[in-house]
């Protein structure tokens, strides 16, 4: 076992950070306060070809793994940028994934390259207002056509949909009451978003304001057979694929985002003086913040175990989505800590605590609830009887 970087990823790591360095805590904070999708930061993360790092050579990206794109996801909300950061590039580090392993040759070439030049933005569009976690009872339906299909249906919590070029898309071709098993009859698409086809609403939510959530609206939307990705109906099998990065990522995230909160909050401690000493010295504001270190830490290291079992072509789901309970739960308990830490200060903007506090809600909610990861977990490792 491996407990350090190796130099390749270190350097990775250094350079994410400088570069996350241009962009400063007020540049987020005036981000979040206008609700405007960073342009200049995803651009600036295009053309130093950081998207496309676990993407292929041959398609323009780096060729690395989820483990050279979780260190980097994590320098990236580590430097002070936060979710807001992360999930404004999150989607083509990993949401490509589906085409690259089961795209066509002419759909690689076609699909994957605007994206990692930045040249076209991307969205992932599965979760539905009434199905919940349940993806196999989508009602999104696309209707084989002449050429094509033709899709109605709506989609929610679709981030970056507002500003996206292009989306993959998950929906039914067979009614769910016409197929044997629940999972088929579902089909992946990567396509044009057509907004004379698709009307967005932004969701006025909590944080992260500079990255749009949306809901989608889909009519008569008509998406070409040269879209569709793999074999029509095998689209949720194609999907689970990119489900643990997606997780492994957002633990990273997690944590990056836990550790400046908490290097925050120990600057703070040190610079505070309440009775003539800093407030650092108390034990009543170290032994929590110490607590919270080594819980992010701990967290970390199944991140990391999870994306290196994930690079090896191992079977990681149990590391994956434990990752990311750990890394989202403690890095809660880190900012609020972080928070408590600077007292009333930390309900203040300019401090930028608050934010951190309320973007990392984001991963510990979603894309899949701490409580489902409890009862995967039972199920899967503990060999608990199914409750749900």
């Amino acid at each position: 076992m491996e407990y350090a970087f190796t130099e390749d990823q270190q350097n990775i790591r250094d350079a994410v950070l400088k570069h996350c360095s241009q962009f400063s805590d007020e540049y987020w904070l005036a981000q979040d306060h206008k609700a405007e999708f960073p342009f200049d930061f995803y651009t600036s993360m295009a053309d130093a070809g950081w998207l496309g790092v676990a993407m292929p050579e041959a398609y323009g990206g780096a060729g690395l793994g989820i483990t050279e794109a979780a260190i980097m996801m994590q320098a990236v909300a580590e430097a002070g940028g936060g979710m807001t950061a992360a999930s404004t590039i999150h989607g083509p580090v990993f949401g490509l994934e589906p085409v690259a392993l089961f795209g066509t040759e002419e759909q690689k070439q076609r699909m994957i390259p605007p994206v990692l030049a930045g040249e076209e933005k991307m969205c992932f569009a599965v979760t539905e207002p009434n199905t919940g976690l349940d993806t196999t009872k989508l009602k999104t339906f696309a209707k084989k056509v002449d050429g094509g299909y033709r899709v109605n249906g709506e989609k929610i919590w679709i981030t970056n949909a507002h500003v996206a070029d292009r989306m993959l898309l998950i929906a039914r071709t067979t009614a769910l009451e016409d197929v044997k098993n629940k999972t088929h009859g579902l089909s992946l698409f990567y396509t044009k978003l057509d907004r004379a086809h698709i009307e967005h609403q932004i969701i006025p939510k909590m944080g992260r304001h500079a990255v749009g959530s949306n809901m989608l609206f889909i009519t008569d939307l008509f998406i070409p057979e040269e879209d569709r990705i793999g074999e029509e109906g095998q689209g949720f099998r194609i999907l689970l694929k990119g489900l643990n990065p997606e997780r492994i990522l957002l633990a990273a995230e997690s944590v990056g985002i836990a550790r400046n909160a908490l290097a925050r909050a120990a600057r703070y401690a040190k610079e505070r003086i309440v009775f003539d000493r800093p407030i650092g010295m108390n034990q009543g504001i170290q032994h929590p913040l110490a607590k919270c270190w080594m819980q992010v830490e701990a967290a970390n290291l199944m991140v990391m175990k999870a994306a290196t079992l994930f690079d090896k072509g191992e079977e990681c789901g149990v590391e994956a989505n434990s990752a990311k309970y750990l890394a989202a739960e403690f890095g809660f308990e880190a900012c609020h800590t972080a928070m408590l830490t600077l007292g009333g200060m930390g309900y203040a903007q300019e401090y930028h605590v608050e934010r951190l506090t309320r973007e990392i809600l984001i991963p510990r909610t979603a894309p899949v609830s701490p409580h489902m990861i409890l009862n995967f977990i039972a199920e899967k490792v503990l060999e608990l009887p199914k409750s749900y």
